[in-house]
């Protein structure tokens, strides 16, 4: 996505004579070759590698009785070695894409041995133990060989781990997942700072989105509900704010940061709206959740798209929330429907307002 308007930027600006077709040529080849763009050989690679790992998995497990218990031994641990060593030689020759199949291949290969070879020596343990040991191996391979593809078997594999204790509770201590979760996404963030694989940082934070609504299904309160959406709202400000001490790393880390913290203001306001059942006070939570969606236009709408659409949508769907239980309930479902309309309009009206007032803002900037 970020390519195509490169794209077109460089076009509209060699049309006005800012720039010269062959600088920008090589602005876009530039680009083009930087080891975090999107790549179709390589992502055709890892798929390769996901196949082949679940045919010889499926393979050796149909066959599992017939193989004696040192040649299975000997062949896992062999399989494993075997592609991380062919991983780390092409790595050494520059082959990064076949390099990053290799690698996958292994991690993959390491998480069917462990249940294999628990199965083979009949190993006490669950499936949340299983899970965990996984993703250990698989973090220790992506730090080792600095790969992204493994951080990102590695990001994959946190949800695994979670969802083993989530749906295994009866096995495991229940406030696991209280710490385990943010240790998990810390761990995630850092392999991503080191290895460079950006895009798997969503995987990090989507993993703290979840630690957050397992927090609340664990203590489905209102006071939890207003803790999440008010550490959302810290972690907002602390991310858009220009003045915060956090602004600078937060704006290193792309518009993520200032997305997803938004996000959780959102859903935590959201939640809030299931808690409360009298009148005044879902009223006076969606007066606080239109000022969050102005207040969200207003921090990040010129710079983060994300934010900026998802703060239309939280004001026109409060808006119309706001208008079924007041007016709504009044004027019977064919006036209803048509406060909606005008409601809408107004809220599409007040959006190409600000849209224009941002490309205003931007033409400035660039003069």
């Amino acid at each position: 996505m970020y390519r195509g308007r490169l794209e077109r930027d460089l076009k509209h600006w060699t049309a006005q004579g800012l720039l010269d077709a062959p600088t920008a040529g090589r602005l876009l080849q530039e680009y083009d070759s930087r080891p975090s763009s999107f790549s179709l050989g390589r992502v055709l690679m890892i798929i390769a590698a996901l196949l082949v790992s679940a045919a010889v998995l499926l393979l050796v497990a149909a066959n599992w009785e017939a193989i004696p218990r040192l040649v299975r031994l000997v062949g896992i641990v062999g399989l494993i070695w075997g592609a991380y060593l062919g991983g780390a030689v092409l790595v050494g020759r520059g082959a990064e894409r076949l390099a990053a199949a290799f690698l996958v291949f292994g991690t993959l290969a390491f998480g069917g041995a462990i249940a294999l070879v628990g199965q083979m020596y009949h190993l006490s343990g669950d499936t949340f133990q299983a899970m965990l040991v996984w993703f250990a191996g698989a973090v220790a391979a992506a730090a080792l060989f600095r790969s992204g593809a493994v951080t990102a078997i590695a990001g994959v594999l946190a949800f695994v781990v979670s969802g083993a204790d989530w749906t295994q509770s009866y096995n495991v201590d229940e406030t696991v997942l209280l710490w385990l979760m943010p240790l998990m996404a810390a761990v995630i963030i850092l392999l991503v700072r080191y290895t460079g694989a950006a895009r798997v940082r969503h995987l990090a934070y989507l993993l703290l989105v979840a630690w957050l609504a397992f927090i609340y299904s664990e203590y489905e309160t209102p006071e939890t509900a207003i803790a999440i959406a008010g550490f959302g709202a810290v972690a907002y400000l602390l991310a858009a704010v220009p003045q915060s001490p956090l602004h600078a790393l937060a704006r290193s880390a792309g518009a993520a940061p200032a997305f997803y913290s938004y996000l959780v203001l959102v859903v935590g306001l959201l939640v809030l709206h299931a808690e409360f059942d009298d009148i005044a006070n879902r009223l006076l939570l969606g007066i606080v959740t239109l000022v969050a969606a102005i207040a969200g236009i207003a921090l990040s709408g010129k710079e983060n798209g994300a934010v900026r659409y998802l703060g239309y949508a939280t004001f026109a769907a409060e808006t119309l929330y706001l208008a079924s239980e007041t007016i709504g309930s009044i004027i019977g479902t064919s006036g209803f429907f048509l406060v909606s309309g005008l409601v809408v309009a107004l809220v599409a009206w007040a959006v190409i307002v600000l849209e224009r007032r941002f490309s205003k803002a931007e033409t400035r900037a660039e003069a």
